[in-house]
């Protein structure tokens, strides 16, 4: 909550060329997340898995709609971002990971993810982030609806379901929280 790159949502101020680098990058990382969501659908061990990961997919296209729109409002061409080094490092990890590890880690690989930005939405919205002048109200509201936070607890009920608490689910969760932050660092200081 304290990250500057959040403090300066919630009060509008956040520059709009670092606005724009985040969707960009955000955009790019999104579509790798639905890819994992995938992996994890195609390895699915039983019916339940297999229509939630189902669901969850179609919450990242949904996500994914909604950049596209502030892509076109802010004149970002989605088909040529190059991802920053801190959108690789998790989108190497996410697929690495989905690619690699089992159901339960690939849960914990993203659930972290979900988790911060339902946690952030809310957060914000609860402190007056969605005001009408704040300039990432839409932001703001998407995070802190009450059809994301279902998502969200969808996927910590997958993790519950699948995962085997231990070092390497553990690991799994850490990594993707250290690359949450270290994502939210670069529309603020990395290139644009």
């Amino acid at each position: 909550m304290r990250h500057p790159f959040v403090r300066r949502l919630a009060d509008g101020s956040l520059p709009t060329t670092r606005f724009r680098a985040y969707v960009a990058q955000d955009a790019y990382f999104l579509e790798a997340f639905a890819r994992a969501y995938a992996f994890a659908l195609a390895r699915s061990p039983d019916r339940h898995g297999f229509e939630a990961f189902q669901s969850l997919i179609a919450g990242a296209v949904d996500e994914l709609k909604l950049h596209a729109r502030y892509a076109n409002r802010l004149g970002i061409d989605l088909a040529r971002v190059e991802p920053a080094r801190a959108t690789l490092a998790y989108t190497d990890f996410l697929l690495a990971t989905a690619g690699l590890a089992t159901v339960g880690e690939i849960c914990a690989a993203m659930t972290p993810c979900m988790r911060l930005y339902a946690f952030l939405g809310q957060a914000l919205a609860a402190e007056g982030a969605a005001q009408p002048s704040n300039a990432y109200r839409e932001w703001v509201e998407t995070y802190a609806a009450t059809g994301f936070e279902s998502l969200a607890a969808q996927l910590e009920g997958l993790l519950n379901r699948y995962a085997e608490d231990g070092p390497t689910v553990r690991a799994c969760y850490r990594r993707a929280m250290q690359l949450e932050l270290d994502f939210f660092s670069f529309p603020l200081h990395g290139q644009l």
